[in-house]
């Protein structure tokens, strides 16, 4: 590789390394020790290689993206006669800067193309941007990174959701009472902007006090805990406003809290969630549809790459609104989309 070719691409990894460098107790991830060769054309037979790297390899919703993009890549590559692999790069646990090397490593390694979901969009920013320089396409899926030179975002309108979840707590409460916000990670863009619209919502029913918003690690465990001092700090609590579903991946909560003095609208509806909706402790989950992140978005960038098509620069997705009425139908749709996990019970409900 000439130096006039290798220049650009070293120079926006020295910034992506200073920007992240300039974040007080996050550490910049390293730069490659020499520029990696540009992504040289797609030819029949050639793999179409795409990273995937979402927040963290132990949430199950981001195994169910990456199972929905694997099965997109097996039935498109027998359709574009070009074979589509997905090289599956997620972190253990949420960290952005790690995701940020990530994508550097994702370069390095020759691949064509990247779909992310971001746990911090100010850290992978410039790592985004210095991909894209470099001839890679970046697309994200459920935390953007809006002022990358990512070519589309797919995923539910934060903001939105964020006013649906407020709305749908406060019919269940009466339009008063104490509520709380559980928010996961701080950074999360889209954690954000849920949290936003929780708020902008609450602010239209005068009945409704918003105690506080309370963020954690996003591990099962941590939620709890915090759903529990919260809890114990606030005995006249109503409510909980959850902008992800991370407290109700396991069954405690099922034996701490009781229905009758407060109910709960949470965001997501995986399989181990689907008991709360049954014993109604949470009367509502807005269920996003994990599956398509991964298969939509590997669509997208076979869209883009192969058959070079414009690809909107948002790819809306709608949340799913799941209740008692609607379980055994949004169950059977889990059971399609690979979760082994899903109460035989639940599949026979109408």
């Amino acid at each position: 590789m000439s130096h006039r070719r290798r220049a650009p691409f070293l120079g926006a990894l020295a910034l992506a390394a200073a920007a992240l460098g300039g974040c007080p107790k996050r550490e910049a991830p390293p730069a490659p020790a020499s520029a990696p060769a540009a992504p040289a054309p797609l030819s029949r037979g050639k793999p179409l290689r795409i990273a995937m790297i979402g927040k963290s390899s132990t949430n199950p919703i981001f195994l169910s993206a990456r199972t929905g993009a694997e099965a997109a890549a097996k039935d498109l590559s027998g359709k574009i006669g070009v074979p589509v692999e997905i090289v599956w790069m997620t972190p253990p646990q949420e960290d952005g800067a790690l995701q940020a090397q990530r994508i550097s490593q994702a370069v390095s390694e020759g691949v064509r193309a990247i779909l992310i979901s971001c746990s911090d969009a100010d850290l992978v920013t410039p790592a985004i941007d210095a991909a894209v320089e470099h001839g890679v396409d970046v697309m994200t899926f459920d935390s953007d990174a809006p002022a990358s030179k990512r070519f589309a975002f797919y995923g539910v309108d934060g903001r939105r959701l964020g006013q649906d979840i407020m709305a749908q707590l406060s019919k269940l409460l009466g339009g008063k009472g104490k509520v709380a916000i559980l928010a996961g990670n701080q950074n999360a863009p889209n954690l954000q902007e849920r949290v936003d619209g929780v708020r902008a919502e609450a602010a239209r029913h005068p009945g409704i006090q918003i105690v506080g918003t309370f963020f954690h690690i996003e591990r099962p465990e941590a939620a709890v805990a915090e759903v529990i001092r919260v809890g114990n700090q606030h005995r006249d609590l109503r409510g909980w406003a959850m902008v992800g579903g991370w407290a109700l991946y396991t069954k405690t909560l099922l034996t701490e809290l009781d229905p009758a003095k407060i109910k709960i609208v949470a965001v997501d509806g995986l399989p181990p969630e689907l008991v709360y909706v049954e014993k109604g402790l949470v009367p509502v989950l807005l269920a996003q549809q994990p599956y398509l992140w991964g298969n939509v978005g590997v669509t997208k960038i076979v869209d883009k790459v192969i058959h070079k098509k414009d690809v909107p620069t948002i790819v809306p997705m709608d949340a799913v609104r799941v209740t008692a009425d609607t379980l055994g139908s949004w169950a059977r749709q889990l059971r399609q989309w690979g979760f082994a996990d899903v109460p035989e019970e639940y599949l026979k409900l109408k």
